[in-house]
């Protein structure tokens, strides 16, 4: 499934995964969400819980990736490359050129489903 990401600073696509915690992301859309710095690695977001059945103990987050921190409950999309973290599932995958997050600010973001033709 592709999403988008519209933000005033830009527009974002991406692929999410074929998991549970995707799927139950995905059910939210179009959602808007407050995109915050953390770290000078991620920009997150709090979507609300989600489902984490099925998912691996943690993962190794990429520049690009969008993954669920199950122990705080928050979205993230990585435009640095980070640690193995226990509780993090990956959601999917930005399309392009994610470090351009790093010079945006505090941002609300539409994220909708992309139709497919």
């Amino acid at each position: 499934m592709r999403i988008r990401i519209i933000t005033a600073d830009g527009t974002f696509t991406a692929i999410l995964e074929d998991n549970e915690t995707a799927r139950d992301f995905a059910s939210l859309l179009p959602i808007e969400l407050t995109l915050s710095d953390y770290n000078r690695t991620e920009k997150v977001a709090d979507p609300g819980r989600l489902t984490i059945a099925g998912a691996p103990e943690g993962a190794d987050p990429a520049v690009g990736d969008i993954a669920y921190f199950a122990p705080w409950g928050n979205l993230a999309i990585y435009y640095r490359d980070f640690a193995y973290s226990p509780g993090l599932v990956r959601l999917g995958r930005l399309d392009g050129n994610a470090e351009a997050l790093a010079g945006m600010g505090a941002a609300t973001a539409r994220v909708e489903i992309i139709p497919e033709n």
